[in-house]
């Protein structure tokens, strides 16, 4: 962890014990034992739900995945009297958590606005002067032209967090140690050359044509569908279930691109080549090794975690698209 930035040296006058957890392969799961620091703390207003419901929950489950785990270091913030809070000891000395800005944030910073921005400027064009929206076609047209300018744009990013996210998984001797997101740029540029920002471009802007013709255009065709039912009005009951379904149809399109894109941007050069040839190698490797249907290997929680972020996405955007209107506007 040192090694990798998230944590550092500490000057904390506070200090919580180290549990090492045995797992069933005969390893040890380091753990830090944070309930004195808990038992002294505010609680929050809105506690989060207890681990024990959780697992009860999920007792009942056939299938379980690790979805984003491994990206939780790099998203949690922390002030720095937070960080002092968080400090362990250890034979070597004391260390606590430290702030590390997200790849995944500045790549949404870049790639989403770019492509909602590009959508919604171009929806509007393409709107006649008696309000009639444009046909799906164009409007699928119009989705793969916003989600391949905002790739394009938000791909350095997306290669960052790519490469952040797999460090830790890999051998010690061969992670790269990126402390944040712009370190991780910098050193791209600096030691591989600046177009390896943009390794994986194409297969990155590939799955955005699809994701956006898929996300984009269908939740315009079902909200509209839904405002023309007559059950439904121009509201957050409208768009959340109009999202939902977006949700659902870009599940099914993405997921096989996704796997492409990923699988390229975290390859490694094999005796001076690279892992894969291009996206149709990567496609029809999977394929041949697990099967046709490998490329939709854990479909519910994809969607578990993309249905959330649909809806998230599309509420916020109609609510500050209304206020842009009402008060910037002026209609």
């Amino acid at each position: 962890m040192l090694s990798l930035g998230i944590i550092e040296a500490s000057q904390s006058e506070w200090c919580n014990p180290i549990v090492l957890v045995p797992k069933k392969d005969g390893t040890l799961r380091f753990c830090i034992d944070f309930r004195y620091l808990n038992s002294v703390s505010k609680f929050d207003s809105y506690p989060t739900p207890r681990i024990d419901n959780l697992i009860e929950r999920l007792g009942k489950a056939k299938y379980l995945t690790t979805i984003d785990l491994s990206k939780g270091y790099w998203q949690v913030p922390l002030s720095p009297r937070s960080k002092e809070l968080t400090a362990f000891r250890t034979p070597w000395g004391l260390y606590h958590f430290r702030v590390i800005l997200s790849a995944g944030l500045l790549r949404q910073a870049t790639y989403t606005t770019t492509r909602l921005g590009i959508y919604t400027i171009l929806f509007e064009k393409m709107t006649g002067a008696d309000g009639r929206p444009p046909n799906f076609l164009l409007k699928a047209l119009i989705g793969m032209t916003a989600g391949a300018t905002g790739a394009f744009v938000g791909t350095p990013a997306e290669v960052a967090l790519i490469r952040m996210t797999a460090d830790g998984r890999l051998p010690a001797d061969q992670r790269r140690g990126y402390t944040n997101v712009f370190n991780a740029l910098a050193r791209i540029t600096r030691e591989e050359g600046l177009t390896t920002l943009w390794r994986g471009c194409v297969p990155t802007m590939a799955r955005a044509v699809v994701v956006n013709a898929a996300q984009l255009a269908s939740y315009s065709q079902s909200k509209q569908a839904l405002l023309d039912s007559g059950y439904f009005g121009d509201d957050i009951l409208c768009h959340f279930c109009a999202s939902m379904i977006s949700g659902l149809v870009t599940t099914a399109a993405s997921m096989p691109v996704d796997i492409v894109k990923t699988r390229i941007q975290n390859m490694r050069m094999i005796d001076g080549k690279p892992e894969y040839k291009n996206g149709l190698d990567v496609l029809m490797r999977v394929v041949g090794k697990e099967g046709f249907f490998s490329l939709w290997k854990g479909f519910t929680p994809y969607y578990a975690r993309l249905g959330p972020h649909t809806v998230l996405t599309f509420i916020f955007l109609e609510q500050m698209n209304r206020l842009y209107k009402t008060y910037v506007l002026d209609r």
